[in-house]
Protein backbone atom coordinates (compact mmCIF):
# COMPACT_ATOMS: atom_id res chain seq x y z
CA UNK A 1 0.00 0.00 0.00
CA UNK A 2 1.41 3.60 -0.66
CA UNK A 3 2.46 5.84 1.99
CA UNK A 4 -0.52 8.18 0.71
CA UNK A 5 -2.89 5.97 1.00
CA UNK A 6 -2.01 5.07 3.99
CA UNK A 7 -2.14 8.81 5.60
CA UNK A 8 -5.33 9.38 3.74
CA UNK A 9 -6.75 6.75 5.39
CA UNK A 10 -5.47 7.42 9.02
CA UNK A 11 -6.88 11.21 8.43
CA UNK A 12 -10.35 9.79 7.36
CA UNK A 13 -10.28 7.40 10.07
CA UNK A 14 -8.84 10.20 13.13
CA UNK A 15 -11.70 12.69 11.71
CA UNK A 16 -14.63 10.44 11.48
CA UNK A 17 -13.86 9.62 15.49
CA UNK A 18 -13.59 13.08 16.10
CA UNK A 19 -9.35 12.73 16.59
CA UNK A 20 -6.60 15.01 15.40
CA UNK A 21 -4.79 13.81 12.34
CA UNK A 22 -1.39 11.67 13.03
CA UNK A 23 1.81 12.92 13.30
CA UNK A 24 4.51 11.31 11.49
CA UNK A 25 5.32 8.87 14.53
CA UNK A 26 2.21 7.33 13.67
CA UNK A 27 0.94 5.34 10.42
CA UNK A 28 -2.21 2.93 9.93
CA UNK A 29 -2.46 0.08 8.09
CA UNK A 30 -4.66 -3.07 7.21
CA UNK A 31 -4.77 -5.73 8.97
CA UNK A 32 -5.21 -8.16 6.24
CA UNK A 33 -3.71 -7.13 2.15
CA UNK A 34 -6.78 -8.79 0.43
CA UNK A 35 -9.71 -10.86 1.52
CA UNK A 36 -10.19 -11.09 5.39
CA UNK A 37 -10.74 -14.46 6.55
CA UNK A 38 -14.06 -14.98 8.87
CA UNK A 39 -16.35 -12.96 6.96
CA UNK A 40 -18.77 -12.27 5.26
CA UNK A 41 -20.73 -9.49 3.09
CA UNK A 42 -23.25 -7.56 5.24
CA UNK A 43 -24.36 -4.23 5.47
CA UNK A 44 -23.11 -3.44 8.70
CA UNK A 45 -20.57 0.01 9.12
CA UNK A 46 -18.23 0.71 11.32
CA UNK A 47 -19.41 3.21 14.20
CA UNK A 48 -17.51 5.40 16.31
CA UNK A 49 -18.71 8.14 18.76
CA UNK A 50 -17.17 10.42 21.18
CA UNK A 51 -18.25 10.49 25.28
CA UNK A 52 -16.75 12.63 27.89
CA UNK A 53 -14.18 9.56 28.54
CA UNK A 54 -13.37 9.07 24.83
CA UNK A 55 -13.49 7.34 21.46
CA UNK A 56 -15.86 4.30 21.08
CA UNK A 57 -15.53 2.16 18.26
CA UNK A 58 -18.04 -0.42 17.48
CA UNK A 59 -18.98 -2.95 14.28
CA UNK A 60 -15.45 -3.13 13.44
CA UNK A 61 -15.30 -4.47 10.03
CA UNK A 62 -11.81 -3.52 8.50
CA UNK A 63 -9.54 -4.03 10.88
CA UNK A 64 -6.45 -2.60 11.23
CA UNK A 65 -2.87 -1.75 12.93
CA UNK A 66 -1.94 1.89 14.31
CA UNK A 67 2.11 1.73 14.70
CA UNK A 68 3.43 4.52 17.10
CA UNK A 69 6.44 5.10 16.77
CA UNK A 70 9.30 6.41 19.34
CA UNK A 71 11.11 9.36 19.10
CA UNK A 72 13.89 8.86 16.59
CA UNK A 73 16.87 7.31 18.07
CA UNK A 74 15.15 5.91 21.14
CA UNK A 75 13.66 2.95 19.69
CA UNK A 76 14.84 -0.50 21.82
CA UNK A 77 13.81 -3.12 19.69
CA UNK A 78 10.68 -4.19 22.17
CA UNK A 79 7.14 -3.89 20.72
CA UNK A 80 3.87 -3.96 22.10
CA UNK A 81 0.14 -4.62 20.10
CA UNK A 82 -2.40 -3.60 22.73
CA UNK A 83 -6.06 -4.74 22.64
CA UNK A 84 -8.46 -1.88 23.35
CA UNK A 85 -11.24 -3.07 25.81
CA UNK A 86 -15.07 -2.75 25.60
CA UNK A 87 -16.98 -6.35 26.59
CA UNK A 88 -16.32 -7.58 23.11
CA UNK A 89 -19.05 -4.55 22.17
CA UNK A 90 -16.64 -1.62 20.82
CA UNK A 91 -13.19 -0.52 21.51
CA UNK A 92 -12.30 2.09 23.90
CA UNK A 93 -9.82 3.08 21.31
CA UNK A 94 -7.99 6.42 22.79
CA UNK A 95 -7.86 5.44 26.75
CA UNK A 96 -7.04 2.17 26.19
CA UNK A 97 -5.19 2.17 22.77
CA UNK A 98 -3.60 5.70 21.59
CA UNK A 99 -3.14 7.03 24.91
CA UNK A 100 -1.61 3.82 26.40
CA UNK A 101 0.39 3.94 23.17
CA UNK A 102 2.42 7.43 23.51
CA UNK A 103 3.68 6.43 27.24
CA UNK A 104 4.82 3.27 26.16
CA UNK A 105 6.92 5.34 23.33
CA UNK A 106 8.51 7.19 26.00
CA UNK A 107 9.77 3.80 27.64
CA UNK A 108 11.33 3.47 23.54
CA UNK A 109 8.44 1.14 22.83
CA UNK A 110 7.16 0.64 19.38
CA UNK A 111 3.47 0.28 20.25
CA UNK A 112 1.06 -0.85 17.61
CA UNK A 113 -3.25 -0.16 18.63
CA UNK A 114 -5.28 -2.96 16.88
CA UNK A 115 -8.44 -1.90 16.22
CA UNK A 116 -9.62 -5.87 16.04
CA UNK A 117 -13.14 -7.61 14.83
CA UNK A 118 -15.85 -7.58 17.68
CA UNK A 119 -18.21 -10.50 17.46
CA UNK A 120 -20.72 -10.24 15.26
CA UNK A 121 -22.90 -13.24 13.00
CA UNK A 122 -23.66 -10.50 10.38
CA UNK A 123 -20.24 -10.31 9.67
CA UNK A 124 -18.31 -13.00 10.32
CA UNK A 125 -18.95 -16.66 9.33
CA UNK A 126 -17.40 -18.06 13.30
CA UNK A 127 -18.41 -14.80 15.73
CA UNK A 128 -16.20 -16.65 18.25
CA UNK A 129 -12.85 -16.90 16.53
CA UNK A 130 -12.65 -13.19 15.02
CA UNK A 131 -10.91 -11.25 17.83
CA UNK A 132 -8.24 -14.10 17.78
CA UNK A 133 -7.95 -14.62 14.36
CA UNK A 134 -7.11 -10.40 14.32
CA UNK A 135 -4.79 -10.77 17.08
CA UNK A 136 -2.84 -13.29 15.78
CA UNK A 137 -3.20 -11.87 12.21
CA UNK A 138 -1.60 -8.64 14.14
CA UNK A 139 1.59 -10.83 15.82
CA UNK A 140 2.44 -12.13 12.68
CA UNK A 141 2.55 -9.06 10.40
CA UNK A 142 4.81 -7.39 13.26
CA UNK A 143 7.03 -10.14 13.12
CA UNK A 144 7.03 -10.02 9.28
CA UNK A 145 7.53 -6.23 9.26
CA UNK A 146 9.94 -5.79 12.06
CA UNK A 147 13.27 -4.73 10.31
CA UNK A 148 10.70 -2.21 8.87
CA UNK A 149 9.89 -0.84 12.70
CA UNK A 150 13.38 -1.85 14.15
CA UNK A 151 11.66 -4.33 15.75
CA UNK A 152 13.02 -7.61 17.53
CA UNK A 153 10.82 -10.30 15.88
CA UNK A 154 11.60 -11.97 19.25
CA UNK A 155 10.19 -8.67 21.58
CA UNK A 156 6.94 -8.37 20.39
CA UNK A 157 4.22 -8.55 23.06
CA UNK A 158 0.68 -8.34 23.76
CA UNK A 159 -0.94 -5.91 26.01
CA UNK A 160 -4.92 -5.78 26.65
CA UNK A 161 -7.72 -3.79 28.52
CA UNK A 162 -10.53 -5.86 30.44
CA UNK A 163 -12.32 -7.63 27.19
CA UNK A 164 -9.01 -6.72 25.01
CA UNK A 165 -7.17 -8.57 28.39
CA UNK A 166 -9.51 -11.86 27.59
CA UNK A 167 -7.83 -11.60 23.53
CA UNK A 168 -4.29 -10.76 24.82
CA UNK A 169 -4.67 -13.49 27.38
CA UNK A 170 -6.39 -15.97 25.01
CA UNK A 171 -3.45 -15.52 22.52
CA UNK A 172 -1.03 -16.30 25.14
CA UNK A 173 -2.48 -19.64 25.89
CA UNK A 174 -3.76 -20.47 22.62
CA UNK A 175 -0.64 -19.71 19.88
CA UNK A 176 0.39 -23.67 19.65
CA UNK A 177 -2.78 -24.44 17.07
CA UNK A 178 -3.75 -21.09 15.69
CA UNK A 179 -7.34 -20.12 14.59
CA UNK A 180 -7.99 -19.93 10.52
CA UNK A 181 -7.48 -22.27 7.54
CA UNK A 182 -4.04 -21.21 6.72
CA UNK A 183 -1.75 -19.88 9.44
CA UNK A 184 1.34 -20.03 7.67
CA UNK A 185 4.40 -20.65 9.36
CA UNK A 186 5.43 -17.29 11.33
CA UNK A 187 4.66 -17.72 15.02
CA UNK A 188 2.12 -16.10 17.10
CA UNK A 189 3.26 -16.77 20.32
CA UNK A 190 3.30 -13.45 22.30
CA UNK A 191 7.14 -12.62 23.82
CA UNK A 192 5.17 -11.66 26.80
CA UNK A 193 1.74 -10.37 28.32
CA UNK A 194 0.32 -7.51 30.16
CA UNK A 195 -3.36 -7.88 31.25
CA UNK A 196 -5.10 -4.71 32.71
CA UNK A 197 -8.34 -5.48 34.80
CA UNK A 198 -8.53 -8.07 32.29
CA UNK A 199 -11.43 -11.30 31.64
CA UNK A 200 -9.96 -14.20 31.94
CA UNK A 201 -12.49 -16.55 33.13
CA UNK A 202 -16.20 -17.15 31.61
CA UNK A 203 -17.04 -19.53 34.45
CA UNK A 204 -20.24 -18.74 36.30
CA UNK A 205 -18.41 -17.22 39.54
CA UNK A 206 -15.99 -14.96 37.62
CA UNK A 207 -17.59 -14.15 33.95
CA UNK A 208 -17.76 -10.74 32.52
CA UNK A 209 -21.59 -11.73 31.67
CA UNK A 210 -21.14 -9.11 28.72
CA UNK A 211 -18.07 -10.64 27.49
CA UNK A 212 -18.84 -13.90 27.54
CA UNK A 213 -22.16 -13.34 26.05
CA UNK A 214 -20.68 -11.62 22.76
CA UNK A 215 -18.15 -14.18 22.17
CA UNK A 216 -20.40 -17.28 22.95
CA UNK A 217 -23.95 -16.22 22.96
CA UNK A 218 -26.26 -16.89 25.70
CA UNK A 219 -25.74 -20.25 26.13
CA UNK A 220 -22.65 -21.37 25.24
CA UNK A 221 -21.86 -25.40 25.66
CA UNK A 222 -19.27 -25.96 28.42
CA UNK A 223 -16.21 -27.02 26.09
CA UNK A 224 -16.31 -23.99 24.70
CA UNK A 225 -16.68 -22.15 27.89
CA UNK A 226 -13.90 -24.02 29.44
CA UNK A 227 -11.56 -23.29 26.37
CA UNK A 228 -12.16 -19.90 26.71
CA UNK A 229 -11.63 -19.32 30.50
CA UNK A 230 -7.88 -18.64 30.06
CA UNK A 231 -6.92 -19.94 33.62
CA UNK A 232 -7.21 -23.18 32.94
CA UNK A 233 -5.09 -23.00 29.22
CA UNK A 234 -2.47 -21.98 30.99
CA UNK A 235 0.80 -24.00 30.04
CA UNK A 236 4.79 -23.81 30.94
CA UNK A 237 4.68 -22.41 27.45
CA UNK A 238 2.70 -19.09 28.55
CA UNK A 239 4.70 -15.60 28.03
CA UNK A 240 5.54 -14.30 30.76
CA UNK A 241 2.49 -12.19 32.48
CA UNK A 242 2.52 -8.68 34.15
CA UNK A 243 -1.31 -8.15 35.79
CA UNK A 244 -3.00 -4.53 36.92
CA UNK A 245 -6.48 -4.96 38.77
CA UNK A 246 -8.06 -2.94 41.24
CA UNK A 247 -9.92 -5.02 44.62
CA UNK A 248 -13.14 -3.16 44.19
CA UNK A 249 -13.53 -3.74 40.58
CA UNK A 250 -17.23 -4.42 40.14
CA UNK A 251 -17.46 -5.08 36.39
CA UNK A 252 -14.88 -7.72 35.80
CA UNK A 253 -14.04 -9.43 39.77
CA UNK A 254 -10.21 -9.31 41.13
CA UNK A 255 -10.25 -13.06 40.85
CA UNK A 256 -10.03 -12.87 37.41
CA UNK A 257 -6.25 -11.67 37.78
CA UNK A 258 -5.64 -13.32 40.75
CA UNK A 259 -6.19 -17.08 38.81
CA UNK A 260 -4.49 -16.53 36.37
CA UNK A 261 -1.37 -15.46 38.36
CA UNK A 262 -1.87 -18.81 40.34
CA UNK A 263 -1.92 -20.45 37.04
CA UNK A 264 1.29 -18.71 36.14
CA UNK A 265 2.50 -20.02 39.21
CA UNK A 266 1.40 -23.72 38.71
CA UNK A 267 3.25 -23.84 35.42
CA UNK A 268 6.61 -22.26 36.53
CA UNK A 269 5.61 -19.10 34.08
CA UNK A 270 7.33 -15.86 35.44
CA UNK A 271 4.43 -13.10 36.33
CA UNK A 272 3.86 -9.98 38.27
CA UNK A 273 0.88 -8.70 39.48
CA UNK A 274 -0.26 -5.49 41.00
CA UNK A 275 -3.50 -5.34 43.21
CA UNK A 276 -4.86 -1.42 44.16
CA UNK A 277 -7.49 -1.71 46.93
CA UNK A 278 -9.19 0.78 44.68
CA UNK A 279 -9.71 2.29 40.99
CA UNK A 280 -13.31 0.07 40.00
CA UNK A 281 -12.79 -0.75 36.30
CA UNK A 282 -11.58 0.72 33.04
CA UNK A 283 -9.40 3.16 34.42
CA UNK A 284 -7.17 3.34 31.38
CA UNK A 285 -3.10 4.89 32.60
CA UNK A 286 -4.53 6.62 35.52
CA UNK A 287 -5.83 4.85 38.59
CA UNK A 288 -7.31 8.64 40.21
CA UNK A 289 -7.27 6.89 43.60
CA UNK A 290 -3.26 6.44 43.95
CA UNK A 291 -0.24 8.47 42.85
CA UNK A 292 1.25 4.96 41.54
CA UNK A 293 1.49 5.34 38.34
CA UNK A 294 0.99 1.05 36.96
CA UNK A 295 3.17 2.50 34.05
CA UNK A 296 5.82 3.10 35.80
CA UNK A 297 5.78 -0.64 37.57
CA UNK A 298 5.65 -1.94 33.58
CA UNK A 299 8.89 -0.20 32.86
CA UNK A 300 10.37 -1.75 36.00
CA UNK A 301 9.26 -5.04 34.92
CA UNK A 302 10.42 -4.56 31.54
CA UNK A 303 13.75 -3.14 32.75
CA UNK A 304 14.29 -6.65 34.86
CA UNK A 305 13.39 -8.33 31.64
CA UNK A 306 16.09 -6.99 29.79
CA UNK A 307 13.27 -5.74 27.22
CA UNK A 308 14.37 -1.53 27.45
CA UNK A 309 17.76 -3.01 26.66
CA UNK A 310 18.72 -2.10 22.54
Amino acid sequence: MKASLIWGLLGLSLLASGGVLAQPSQQLFPLYAGTIPNSQPSAVQETSVTIPAGVRISNVVQPTLTAFLPAPGTANGTAVIICPGGGYTRLSIDSEGYDVAKRLNEMGVTAFVLKYRLPNDQTQTDKTTAPLLDAQQALRLVRQQAAKYSVNPERIGLMGFSAGGHLAATAGTHFAQPVGANPGPVSVRPAFLVLLYPVISFSDSLKHGGSRDNLLGKTPPADQVRLYSNELQVSAQTPPTFLVHAQDDKTVPVNNSIVFYQACLRHGVPAEMHLYPKGGHGFGLNNKTTKDLWTDRLRNWFDANGWLTK
